[in-house]
């Protein structure tokens, strides 16, 4: 039997009732939970630790002990013939890992069919495991022995037993591995009395007396064993429709004082009940079989177990099957060109016409590229923001060769009452993969807006209006091709804000080029991309403040930058070139990465943004603007419709919004 000393007691509890104070920037202890004490080091010697330099630090070694690693597959039936390449991702990821060898849980095949579909799936099955560098061993599970064929009287005398004996191996046996044990049960063998194979009925699950013979023999073969483990796969343990017959299992199991694990599968979800008597019983779920996915992380998913094996410890870590990454595949070159899959532009066209109380239909074709040296796979989908927008069809798979270009049509059609309330952006998702030698890395998900031309024909409501903004994923986002600036500029801004906290963008085009403000920490910023490089007027100091309203007007007039805040210019930078503009959205109440997408967000009301081509104000103090016809964005932000806010110039630059907002009246 394994007892626990009164030391390690004693530091289990100690260490189970000194909570340690959480540090903010981790923000949980989960690292602070060890199944087991801390690995057991030696001092550094000579003999092992070689150095130039001198340190007070000793760097204690690892113990030199014959440890060793086994992984454990899940469950591959009762889910879709294709779940055979969830198995082939396990094995690809395997040989990642290398560990000494592969245990099963039994269910290698769909089965419950007659020899002929037998044969051809255990072929199947063996051809994928045999690609493991390293050996691996079955466990007969119901799916693997069961027959279940059209004339009743062809059943074979065991059904699949003989097969299976002939193809895979022993029902049950044992072999051992570096002074450890383990022990394969066939959990299948039906009852004692009429034969019949039925895992929901207890006296079909009992353990003969020729099984049960020679397990005690083998217990009694490894009684020197440092560990024993077995497999097997129905979780009898669990009783329910198993009956009682484990309970005869166990007593063996825990009178031998050396069995470590028993692990069995069938149920397709992850479960953990021990230690029992000092023994784990582990239950795993899937590795290719069929799966919800309900809550992954609970347990409801495709993966393996890596066992690691130690003196008087085992550790247990389950790993999703295809999480693994080789090292030596991800080069300077594979980064490369997923960067260029990453980036390469979705155009869609022509522009959807949407006018208010009118209902419509519209043809949009959706054009890919594949920039790389690849194949690449994507899917096209309609996203949860194309609510009320009925797509036709609602989703289409594509695989691109390197250098190719590819046109899919789409057909949106919506009702009048959509364009007479709120109604969603409609856009679709592009779901690429990067097909490496080895692996399938998946680009991330890109969601793109569908172009729309809006006749909008407004009532106003609300006299004066402004949009609050949530400092966290709230912004606005006007595309690049509704306006163009050349030489000159003005942009202004009218905003409360309600915090400043670090970077924070009010109206930005900025990435490398373009111009935007910035009010990071309360100091105001307007800069302009000139040939490459920054012309930034800043504000000395933090001079904006919470809660007050503040207008800021960023001028570019081909030689000077200057910035005024509330009608007075606070500072400017003289400078000239050309300037670079992007082809990256205008965004309002945040910063825009390289992807279009938000960032640096703002926390406040914006009462209005209006840009012009023009340098506007010049001297010490502006003037308020009376004349808007010059303006290319003319955003009053009195009101919405659905996700649009309208735009009151020729330009038709229509903001979307992006997370959520409010429309407030103000004074």
């Amino acid at each position: 039997m394994k007892f626990i000393s009164f030391y390690s007691f004693f530091l289990w509890v100690t260490s189970a009732l000194a909570d340690p104070p959480i540090n903010p920037n981790i923000g949980h202890n989960h690292h602070h939970h060890r199944h087991g004490e801390k690995h057991e080091t030696v001092k550094p010697t000579s003999a092992r630790f070689v150095t130039s330099r001198k340190s007070s630090v000793e760097l204690p070694l690892p113990n030199e002990e014959n440890a060793f690693t086994f992984i454990v597959y899940g469950d591959r039936t009762g889910g879709p013939p294709e779940g055979v390449s969830v198995l082939a991702d396990a094995v690809r990821d395997t040989n990642l890992l290398e560990p000494d060898f592969v245990m099963t849980v039994g269910d290698l095949i769909n089965g419950y069919s007659n020899e002929e579909i037998w044969m051809t799936q255990m072929k199947e099955y063996k051809s994928i495991m045999n690609q493991l560098s390293c050996p691996w061993f079955p466990v007969a599970g119901n799916h693997d022995i069961y027959w279940r064929g059209k004339d009743k009287s062809k059943k074979p005398e065991g059904e699949m037993e003989a097969a299976y004996e002939m193809h895979f191996g022993p029902l049950w046996y044992a072999f051992e591995h570096k002074k450890s044990w383990f022990i394969i049960l066939y959990s299948d063998e039906g009852n004692p009395q009429t034969g019949e194979k039925n895992f929901g009925k207890p006296d079909a699950q009992k353990m003969s007396a020729e099984q049960f013979s020679w397990l005690d023999q083998t217990l009694t073969k490894a009684k020197g064993a440092e560990h024993v483990f077995l497999f097997l796969h129905h979780p009898r343990w669990l009783g329910r429709g198993y009956g009682e017959d484990w309970n005869k299992v166990h007593k063996r199991l825990a009178a031998a004082g050396n069995v470590s694990a028993v692990f069995a599968g069938h149920i397709h979800t992850m479960r953990y009940d021990g230690p029992k008597d000092g023994i784990e019983y582990v239950t795993l779920a899937t590795t290719g079989g069929g799966q919800s996915s309900s809550i992954p992380q609970a347990g409801y998913l495709h993966h393996y177990d890596i066992i690691t094996v130690r003196e008087g410890r085992i550790s247990l870590a389950a790993v999703p099957v295809g999480e693994v990454l080789d090292v030596r595949e991800i080069t300077g070159e594979l980064i490369l060109q997923v960067n260029k899959v990453k980036r390469s532009p979705v155009q869609a066209s022509p522009p959807l016409s949407l006018k208010n109380n009118e209902g419509g239909q519209h043809e949009l074709s959706v054009t890919l590229n594949n920039p790389s040296d690849r194949s690449v796979t994507t899917v096209v989908s309609s996203s949860n923001g194309s609510l009320g927008f009925r797509w036709q069809p609602d989703h289409q798979h594509t695989t691109l060769k390197p250098g190719e270009t590819k046109k899919l049509n789409f057909n949106l059609s919506w009702d009048a009452y959509l364009t007479r309330g709120n109604f969603g952006t409609p856009s679709f998702h592009i779901d690429s993969e990067y097909l490496a030698k080895g692996f399938a890395y998946e680009i991330p998900r890109r969601t793109i807006p569908v172009p729309i031309e809006l006749e909008l024909s407004l009532k106003t409501e609300l006299q004066n209006g402004a949009v609050r903004f949530n400092g966290s994923n709230a912004a606005l986002s006007i595309p690049s091709n509704r306006f163009t600036i050349e030489k000159e500029l003005t942009l202004e801004c009218r905003f409360k804000a309600d915090t400043f906290a670090g970077r924070t963008g009010l109206v930005t085009k900025t990435e490398n080029s373009g111009y935007g403000i910035f009010i990071s920490d309360g100091k105001p910023d307007f800069s302009v991309n000139l040939d490459g490089k920054y012309l930034s007027a800043t504000a000395s100091s933090s001079v904006l403040k919470t809660g007050q309203w503040h207008t800021l007007a960023g001028i570019y007039d081909g030689r000077e930058a200057r910035l005024y805040l509330d009608g007075k210019l606070i500072a400017s930078a003289l400078g000239n070139g050309e300037l670079k503009d992007n082809r990256l959205p205008m965004m309002i109440g945040a910063d825009v990465d390289q992807q279009g997408q938000p960032t640096s967000f703002f926390n406040g009301l914006i009462d209005y943004v209006y840009l012009t081509p023009k340098a506007l104000y010049s001297g010490e103090a502006s003037v308020a603007i009376k004349d808007r016809k010059e303006a290319i964005i003319d955003l009053q932000l009195n009101e919405n419709i659905g996700s649009w806010h309208p735009d009151a110039s020729g330009s038709k630059a229509h903001a979307i919004s992006i997370g959520g907002f409010t429309v407030e009246t103000i004074k």
